[in-house]
């Protein structure tokens, strides 16, 4: 019988590998990110819930195989001599996981294999039913019930994961959220002992560039969101100023080449005075710093935080039609995002909005509302996605409730997105094709080109990067008008 299931065993550190498996070409959604699907322009976000509890286990490993264009068999090579390996898994990536996992236990009938996740959180039953090659799951943050299993601890005596014991699953207790977020050690140094931060790149950001997290959780109610409704929580739980601080001065000495630095957290202003006095702390490191934010910051706010170092943040405005956002709880009123952005743009702070095709409410109508509304913005950047279901979010209860569900698999076999969702007034072709033509009307008018040309003509590695990026869009887009024509 495997250690792991003893229970009295003797406790021994294992060899542990955390892996970010890979799964669609371009696609990184067991990492860092909240689109989890392939983008229009190849991105990868760090994968963050996965180097936290690595920097918990001595002797461990990360490996990101989709930034590192790793393949199945590359991975199962760089596998040699771990005991044990964590795979981070998504809704949409769980069957290209499994794959992986059972290509990794033929190799090694003796390794454990772990899922972790939003997705095994909601679903650790059908998590473990998925593949027999899945020793075990974990059913909430998993920092510390995979330090303790890679310590050699036995399952039945690990808090917060389910397993499977003689054909019946085991589920242990719950673990509570981590309050005292202080106590995690630092992301970058395993960012620096595994992983090339060249490798990761999103269209808005500088590059070299580094995201991390500086709390976790978000007040907001937002219906489709995932993370608050599974592994982060309604509460904003968050590290000390102090504590951030330190890391971000070590990031600077280990990463003198990074050009802009992103705090992933849900909502970074969720708490306004806390992330004021982070802003002040990191003025004197003279670091350029973006983050994910709210449409509802004041002015003096948001001329304090760009006087010390904010160049860009992350908006969420969903939908230019009040009622969607009311259905959804966003919380934002349109007038109060107008007057936010307008503030923003008379500071010099640059804004990427993203926007929500497919919300419960939506009509042919309301796209068109939300695509005006869009070009009124004209923020600098945007994103378009489909409303996508995940299990575990109210979207989904919904969903399921009144009938909108009617595909089960959120992306298609190559890891686009797909429109999951249809109402009475909105089929899902519609919902598809609008994503395309949102982004041709909102890019290709004279103030949007004109931002880029500015940008190209500024620097030659932007220059070279954004040609780069015009190609894979229209390339993308090819990709979906095909499917349609499907």
């Amino acid at each position: 019988m495997p250690w792991l299931y003893m229970s009295h065993a003797k406790e021994e550190a294992v060899k542990t590998l955390f892996l970010n498996p890979p799964s669609f070409e371009g696609f990184d959604g067991g990492a860092g990110s909240r689109y989890q699907a392939r983008r229009e322009i190849r991105s990868f976000w760090y994968p963050t819930w996965l180097a936290q509890p690595a920097a918990m286990v001595p002797d461990s490993k990360l490996i990101d195989a989709p930034a590192d264009d790793l393949t199945v068999e590359d991975v199962v090579q760089r596998a040699k001599g771990f005991d044990l390996t964590i795979i981070h898994t998504s809704t949409p990536s769980l069957r290209h996981d499994v794959k992986m996992a059972e290509r990794l236990k033929s190799e090694y009938p003796h390794m454990p294999i772990g899922f972790v996740g939003a997705h095994t959180m909601v679903l650790p039953e059908q998590t473990l039913h998925a593949s027999a090659a899945i020793d075990f799951v974990t059913t909430g943050e998993f920092d510390y019930p995979l330090k303790e299993i890679a310590e050699g601890r036995p399952f039945d005596e690990v808090s917060g994961i389910a397993y499977c014991k003689h054909g019946t699953i085991v589920r242990t207790r719950d673990v509570p959220p981590i309050q005292n977020l202080d106590a995690l050690p630092f992301v970058i140094d395993v960012y620096k002992r595994d992983l090339t931060i060249e490798h990761y790149s999103i269209g808005y950001l500088l590059h070299p560039y580094i995201s991390l997290y500086t709390g976790r959780g978000c007040h907001s109610r937002c219906t489709f969101c995932l993370w608050p409704q599974t592994l982060g929580g309604h509460v904003y739980r968050v590290r000390s100023p102090e504590h951030v601080y330190e890391e971000m001065a070590l990031a600077k000495r280990y990463f003198p080449q990074v050009k802009e630095f992103f705090f992933d957290d849900d909502t970074f202003t969720d708490h306004l005075p806390r992330a004021i006095d982070i802003a002040e702390k990191l003025k004197p490191l003279g670091i350029t710093w973006s983050c994910n934010a709210k449409a509802n910051v004041p002015y003096e706010a948001l001329k304090t935080l760009k006087d010390c170092g904010l160049r860009l943040l992350l908006v969420g405005y969903e939908s230019g039609v009040q009622h969607i956002l009311n259905t959804i709880k966003k919380g934002i009123r349109i007038e109060r995002a107008k007057q936010f952005t307008q503030d923003c743009k008379k500071l010099g702070i640059l804004i990427h909005g993203t926007f929500i095709l497919g919300l419960p409410g939506e009509t042919s109508e309301t796209i068109g509302q939300t695509l005006r509304y869009a070009c009124e913005l004209d923020v600098y950047s945007i994103q378009v996605s489909l409303a996508a279901p995940y299990p575990g979010t109210e979207l989904y209860r919904q969903a399921q409730a009144h009938g909108w569900l009617i595909k089960e698999d959120l992306v298609s076999d190559d890891g686009v997105q797909e429109a999951a969702l249809a109402y009475p007034e909105l089929s899902h072709e519609e919902m598809f094709d609008a994503v395309e033509r949102f982004y041709k009307r909102f890019y290709f008018r004279p103030r949007p080109i004109w931002r880029i040309l500015k940008d190209m003509l500024k620097d030659k590695e932007v220059f070279k990067r954004r040609l780069r990026e015009g190609r894979e869009f229209f390339s993308f887009m090819a990709t979906r008008r095909e499917r349609t024509a499907e």
